[in-house]
């Protein structure tokens, strides 16, 4: 039996062989499907004050922004007064909050701030002296405004002159000499008032203000604080929580409403860590001691760790109740 002869064998197939360098780049891996952002979220609110529309159960008359601006004379633009001022300073142990704003009732009325608000370093280096003073008239009689202006100024001016000597006695603790001094100087600027309210042709009393002034040393080693004015005014003093009048009003006689005293107000005392000192105008001063809320309210603000920065110093000090729509000016001393 023939056997078929074997086919002839098939040509090797040809593999073309890429070079290493000239192979192209795997592809990578396709990354996983990344998850969906989240939803956007509302901001969180901005530290500060919480607001506060009013203390009390029944809302004040007037509304809490500025309304009418006052009448200008366009020969005495320089006599303009804001609606607001604040200072602040830090030295030493202490920090100081001021502010001066116009009250609801003049903001309604268009009426200029009557209120005064003066603060300045008088010196260098640890014998300077901070000085606050704050005056306030009857909104009631003419020429309040500048009477405090005037009272306020020539007061600061005679103690800025006198400041070496005031440093001096503040640390050497001689409270005698301090209280006849700052008295002397208080008188004669209540005798610039009385001359000045002749001139204009004015009662005494109605060309006046109250005057209060805070003397803060700026030497870190003494803690002494110095107050001292007449007329209607407050000082207070928040420790430990609790608040205290430093300046009680006297008691009435029974044949008249009026005080009895009138006399010139000083008090030199050394402050403790984490005590906050108030002087404030009678705007201020009326519902401190009258509406329980607002000592109380304050009491929660200024038990912070840290003082507040000025604009929250500005919101706590203008707090509105029912009723009392006058100036407010106020500084307040927070002891580290």
């Amino acid at each position: 039996m023939a056997v078929p002869p074997m086919p002839p064998p098939e040509p090797p197939a040809w593999r073309w062989e890429v070079p290493p360098e000239a192979r192209p780049e795997a592809a990578p891996e396709p990354p996983p499907a990344a998850a969906p952002p989240p939803p956007p979220t509302a901001p969180a609110p901005a530290a500060g004050r919480p607001e506060v529309h009013h203390l009390g159960d029944r809302a004040p008359t007037y509304a809490p922004e500025p309304g009418a601006l006052p009448s200008a004379d366009p020969a005495a633009v320089e006599a303009l007064t804001p609606d607001t001022v604040l200072e602040g300073a830090r030295y030493g142990t202490y920090t100081l909050r001021a502010a001066s704003l116009r009250g609801d009732s003049a903001r309604f009325r268009g009426e200029a701030r009557r209120d005064f608000l003066l603060t300045a370093r008088f010196g260098g280096g640890d014998e300077a002296l901070v000085l606050v003073v704050l005056a306030g008239g009857d909104r009631a009689a003419p020429g309040a405004a500048e009477a405090a202006a005037e009272l306020g100024r020539s007061v600061a001016a005679a103690v800025g002159r006198s400041q070496e000597r005031l440093a001096d006695d503040i640390r050497a603790g001689r409270r005698d000499a301090l209280r006849s001094g700052l008295q002397r100087l208080t008188d004669r600027g209540y005798g610039r008032l009385r001359a000045r309210a002749a001139e204009l042709g004015l009662a005494e009393d109605a060309y006046t203000a109250g005057l209060r002034g805070l003397l803060l040393p700026v030497d870190p080693q003494c803690r002494t604080r110095v107050c001292f004015g007449s007329g209607a005014g407050g000082l207070f003093r928040l420790r430990s929580g609790a608040w205290q009048d430093l300046e009680p009003v006297e008691e009435t006689s029974p044949e008249s409403a009026e005080p009895t005293e009138r006399g010139f107000r000083f008090r030199a005392s050394v402050a403790r860590p984490g005590d906050t000192l108030l002087l404030c105008s009678g705007g201020l001063a009326e519902p401190m001691r009258e509406e329980a809320s607002l000592p109380a309210e304050l009491a929660v603000r200024w038990s912070e760790p840290e003082p507040p920065g000025l604009a929250a110093f500005l919101a706590d000090t203008q707090l509105r109740l029912k009723g009392y729509a006058d100036d407010r000016t106020a500084a307040a001393v927070w002891e580290a």
